[in-house]
């Protein structure tokens, strides 16, 4: 019986991050976990150094065998490139660079394009020649960093191959692939991978069918009169900029003119709030009291070709992304042989417990313990729960069968996108499709990641 409900809701092929804030977010919640078993007690047996949780080796891993594909035995540098206005604020990087620089016969830098150079027809950053690279930004941002920028030796990493992910992989990362799996039309695909996706279709005047098979006549008009169950997305978009969901303040009509406006956009099936809703105790400072707060949930799952490799739990509003305001919830993994739901219950009894002031000062201590950390994004500090999220042993099997029936379809997609049957589901300019034809990826070492809005077992049931 299957124990994870829910949906995908958008998968990066291109240059997936958030690998380290769950590892950061792992010590701030075994820290807060502690704190809060000195003061009140809690019948649950929970784990937060389950190895399945953190991606960070399982990236590094893959990354050295990227470089050994290639280069073998001989010295491994690894440079990790991104924007360069990124490069002091992004704590993740910086943390991965230290991080591989600790294991034995690797060094890596953290760069902007500015710091690699062509010599001899190798690729170099400061002077030195670079075996793998991992670009934090999409073949788009890197054209438009070209119109500024000599960006030659990032085109030769590519046609050289040593870019990880290989760019031929990030045209998968188009929303509107979802079509592909929710059109009835393929059957060589998993029935895991396509039961995890939601009814999707390019948004443009146009006839198709509705989730559940039957014509429509007029997409556009469908989808004003189906507000309440869709979602307008870019189909290349990131951080929730320019979604709209059925909460978004204005007319549903007005945000659809914008999404016709803005072209490129789908309109996808939107997963009931209460698969992704759970409970969490919070506190009201200007009452000085606690009470139990709904928080719309997001689970990240890291795949490479070893298979699962680790999550990132975010939560918040609607979208959950951290750069739309988000935050990130500590996991564990539940010991006990009762259910996820009694399981949450009794920790948010434990922490209101606590009362306003003893819960205060945890959290208190908790955000001081992350700032010290640097746990910041580009808006400012993170956001994170006292109460972790909960998952089982028989979940992270079902994760497991996911992402490798994932990785396997993702494979058979690449396929189709390189002999052109896709052409009309992604759109991307002519220079980034060169780029990604040049350096295929064909299930060479690589990091995807898959965006759930999954239910573990502690959602709260939508009312009607």
């Amino acid at each position: 019986m299957k124990t994870v409900r829910g949906y995908h809701g958008e998968w990066n092929m291109g240059s997936p991050g958030g690998w380290d804030y769950q590892r950061i977010a792992q010590a701030l919640g075994k820290r807060a976990w502690e704190l809060v078993l000195e003061n009140v007690k809690v019948d649950v047996d929970i784990d937060f150094d389950h190895p399945q949780i953190n991606a960070v080796p399982g990236f590094a891993r893959m990354i050295l065998r990227a470089h050994k594909n290639r280069h073998g035995r001989n010295p491994a540098h690894f440079v990790l490139l991104a924007e360069s206005e990124t490069l002091d604020v992004v704590l993740e990087n910086k943390n991965f660079v230290e991080y591989l620089n600790s294991m034995d016969g690797v060094r890596a830098s953290l760069a902007g394009p500015e710091h690699l150079s062509l010599k001899g027809g190798r690729v170099c950053c400061r002077g030195e020649a670079a075996t793998c690279i991992f670009m934090d930004f999409n073949l788009n941002v890197l054209i438009k960093i070209g119109e500024g920028e000599d960006i030659s030796p990032i085109k030769e990493a590519i046609r050289q191959g040593i870019l990880v992910n290989p760019k031929g992989m990030e045209p998968l990362g188009a929303k509107s692939v979802f079509e592909t799996l929710t059109s009835g039309k393929r059957t060589d695909l998993s029935e895991e991978t396509m039961g995890h996706t939601p009814w999707t279709r390019q948004f443009y005047p146009r006839t198709t069918t509705d989730p559940l098979g039957e014509p429509i006549e007029d997409l556009v008009k469908w989808t004003e009169q189906s507000w309440d169950n869709v979602v307008l997305k870019p189909a290349h978009g990131y951080s929730g900029h320019g979604i709209f969901t059925p909460q978004s303040p204005g007319s549903p009509g007005e945000h659809i003119q914008t999404a016709l406006d803005a072209g490129d956009y789908i309109v996808q099936q939107f997963v009931p709030l209460g698969v992704w809703t759970e409970q969490s105790t919070w506190s009201s400072d200007e009452e000085e009291k606690l009470f139990l707060k709904p928080w719309q949930t997001d689970f990240r799952c890291f795949i490479t070709d070893e298979g699962l490799q680790g999550f990132l739990a975010r939560f918040g509003g609607v979208p959950t992304n951290v750069g739309s305001g988000g935050g990130i919830q500590p996991i564990a993994i539940l010991r006990n042989n009762v259910p996820v739901r009694d399981a949450v219950e009794r920790i948010n009894e434990g922490l209101l417990n606590l009362g306003y002031a003893g819960f205060s000062q945890i959290q208190g201590e908790v955000n001081q313990k992350a700032v010290d950390m640097g746990f910041t994004y580009l808006l400012g500090p993170i956001m994170i729960t006292l109460r972790p999220r909960l998952l089982t042993e028989n979940h992270l099997q079902e994760l497991e069968r996911y992402a490798k029936h994932l990785w396997q379809d993702a494979l058979k997609l690449e396929e189709l996108w390189r002999a052109g049957e896709l052409d009309q589901m992604v759109q991307i300019g002519e220079e980034e499709r060169e780029l990604a034809m040049v350096q295929p990826w064909r299930g060479s070492p690589a990091l995807m990641v898959s965006d759930g809005l999954f239910s573990f077992g502690a959602d709260i049931p939508d009312k009607g």
